[in-house]
């Protein structure tokens, strides 16, 4: 395995931006470089130690459910840039398997969720309103229980340093309009349900996932960023799954409970994982993309 890349350290372009996991580079006037690390961030802490392949894992699955989703809806991936017109050798090594060129596109301040499932902020809300982002839910559901129907629930992407809030249908179209606001509800709703349905023949159920869309000068919809991830998604196996109970998940979840066992204050800085928390997890990660992607 090649050695986990924490942050990249591209000096041929402009560094506009590093996030949890990825970091972004002006690569001209049109597009971007996308670099996603193995960083692994717990209750909004990024971790001293990246989880190895990590940010491979991310870019595969990413490339996978875009390719699936291809005549459904354009995305932001450019394959006609030759990054080695623009990087050195040893930048490109730093991108292999794990970076893409994108195109420049506005991104949506709204983070499209779809959830087929009472679990987490959702279930929450559920509890305190009987309702998720307004959408009324029948009485008596459990935690973990399957809806009747996928919902979309939308969240405002906060400023940096700031928590997303959950927001109603109704604030999405004052932030992007009542035709954006429709398109991004339908398109989300229409990749969940079709991705849960391939997902469950390859033994995952996708409990819920997050979107992100972007415009072009047309105003033509985009699939951006990350797609049905790990990092992005709720995946449960399907054969652990029973209603009551928080399932087991593809996921972080065993840094996050491992964290819960420590005295740390979930301040930066957070603590250094040990090395069989690291390997677990890396392992959750890549039987995640195995099971998926078959590779």
């Amino acid at each position: 395995m090649t050695t986990p890349l924490h942050e990249a350290t591209i000096t041929s372009l402009p560094k506009l931006h590093s996030g949890k996991v990825r970091d972004l580079y002006a690569l001209g006037n049109d597009h971007l470089l996308i670099v996603t690390s193995d960083r692994l961030s717990a209750f909004d802490v990024i971790l001293p130690d990246p989880i190895p392949g990590k940010g491979a894992v991310l870019n595969a699955l990413t490339a996978f459910w875009m390719a699936r989703f291809s005549s459904l809806i354009p995305n932001h991936f450019d394959t006609s840039v030759d990054l080695a017109r623009w990087l050195t050798p040893a930048e490109l090594a730093q991108c292999a398997g794990r970076a893409v060129v994108a195109k420049k596109l506005k991104a949506l301040p709204v983070e499209a969720v779809a959830r087929g499932y009472l679990i987490g902020s959702g279930w929450k809300d559920y509890q305190a309103t009987g309702a998720v982002c307004g959408i009324p839910i029948p009485k008596g559901m459990e935690l973990a229980g399957r809806l009747a129907e996928p919902i979309f629930t939308p969240a405002f992407k906060a400023p940096k340093g700031e928590h997303d809030a959950n927001i109603s249908f109704e604030d999405t179209v004052k932030l992007v309009g009542e035709k954006l606001a429709h398109q991004v509800r339908d398109i989300t709703l229409r990749l969940y349900r079709e991705a849960s349905e391939f997902a469950r023949t390859r033994g995952i159920i996708i409990a819920d996932t997050k979107f992100e869309f972007g415009v072009d000068a047309a105003g033509t919809l985009h699939l951006i960023d990350e797609v049905l991830t790990p990092d992005s998604s709720r995946f449960w196996p399907a054969d652990q799954y029973q209603p009551g109970i928080s399932p087991p998940s593809f996921d972080k979840q065993y840094v996050r409970d491992y964290l819960e066992t420590l005295t740390w204050n979930k301040t930066a800085p957070g603590p250094a994982l040990p090395e069989p928390v690291i390997a677990r997890t890396a392992a959750t990660y890549r039987e995640a993309q195995r099971l998926l992607t078959g590779h």
